[in-house]
C-alpha cells in the first residue's frame, strides 16, 4: 500500500500493474465498502487479480476512517461528496486522465458523487451492492453506530447492528472512527441526480440483497444504465461472485 495526501487526510491506495498485456484503456479505481477496506473487499475476493490479469491497472483506495488510511473521528469528515473528493484527488495524484470506477454498497454511492461532481475523470462506473436504495438513502444508522460504540460486541442485541460490529471487527476497524463515519451527513443522491449521471453505468446487485435493493430499478433512472442481477446472491455474498466478475469484465471491454 502506498500513502498520499488527500487536503491533509493520509489515505491508502494499492496500485497493481497489469499482469497480462496492458489494455489501451483508463485504469479500474476500486472503492470498497463501510467497515470494510481494500483486502477484504477487493483482494480477497479476487477482484485485483481478476483485473488485473485482464489486462488492467488496478487502483484500490482504503476509505478514510478505513484500512490503512488515515483514522478521524469527527463526523463532519466524512459522507458520500467528502470521500469521492479522496477518489478524485487520487485520480489527479497519479496524474491520470480519466478511471473506469468500480464501488460496493458505500463505495457505490461514493463513486455516484464522484461521477456527478467529476464527470470527467469518470469513464464508466459500475455501481454494486447498491440498487435503488442509492436514492431512498439509509435508515436507521442509529443503532449501528451505537453498536460500534459497545464496550462489547456481548452488548448489542439489535440483529443488523450485531452483524455490522461483527464485520467491523472482523476487519480489525477502528470502531470510533466507523461510528463517525456512518453517524456522518447523509447527502441524499435523488432520482434526478442519477438521472444526470452522463458515463456509462453498470449497476450489479445481488438478487437476494435486501440492503442494496433492485438492481433494475436504478438502473432504469440512469439514461446509460444497465443491470445486472447476481443471481442467490444476497450482500455479503454479492462481492466474489464469479458471474458479477464475468458481467464487469464484459461492460469495461465495451468502454475501454
Amino acid at each position: 500500500m502506498q500513502t498520499f495526501d488527500s487536503d491533509g487526510v493520509a489515505i491508502s491506495y494499492l496500485d497493481v500493474a497489469p499482469s497480462a498485456e496492458p489494455r489501451d484503456t483508463a485504469p479500474v479505481v476500486l472503492i470498497h465498502g463501510f467497515a470494510s477496506n481494500v483486502a477484504t473487499n477487493w483482494v480477497a475476493t479476487g477482484w485485483v487479480g481478476t483485473l488485473s490479469e485482464a489486462g488492467y491497472r488496478v487502483l484500490a483506495i482504503d476509505n478514510r476512517g478505513h484500512g490503512q488510511s488515515e483514522k478521524l473521528h469527527d463526523p463532519s469528515c466524512y459522507g458520500g461528496p467528502v470521500m469521492a473528493e479522496d477518489a478524485r484527488r487520487l485520480i489527479e495524484h497519479l496524474g491520470l486522465k480519466q478511471a473506469h470506477v468500480m464501488g460496493y454498497s458505500m463505495g457505490a454511492r461514493i463513486a455516484a458523487f464522484l461521477a456527478l461532481k467529476h464527470p470527467g475523470l469518470v469513464r464508466s462506473a459500475v455501481f454494486a451492492g447498491l440498487g435503488i436504495n442509492m436514492v431512498r438513502g439509509m435508515a436507521g444508522t442509529g443503532p449501528i453506530a451505537k453498536a460500534l460504540e459497545a464496550p462489547s460486541i456481548d452488548d448489542v442485541v439489535n440483529p443488523t447492528a450485531r452483524t455490522f460490529r461483527a464485520f467491523a471487527e472482523q476487519t480489525k476497524s477502528d470502531l470510533k472512527a466507523l461510528a463517525a463515519c456512518i453517524r456522518s451527513s447523509r447527502d441524499p443522491i435523488s432520482r434526478d441526480d442519477v438521472g444526470r449521471i452522463s458515463c456509462p453505468v453498470l449497476v450489479a446487485v445481488g438478487s437476494e440483497d435486501v440492503i442494496g435493493g433492485s438492481a433494475e430499478d436504478l438502473a432504469e433512472l440512469i439514461p446509460t444504465g444497465e443491470a445486472y442481477v447476481i443471481a442467490s446472491r444476497d450482500h455479503m455474498k454479492a462481492v466474489g461472485d464469479t458471474g458479477y466478475k464475468e458481467a464487469v469484465l464484459a461492460f469495461l471491454a465495451r468502454y475501454a
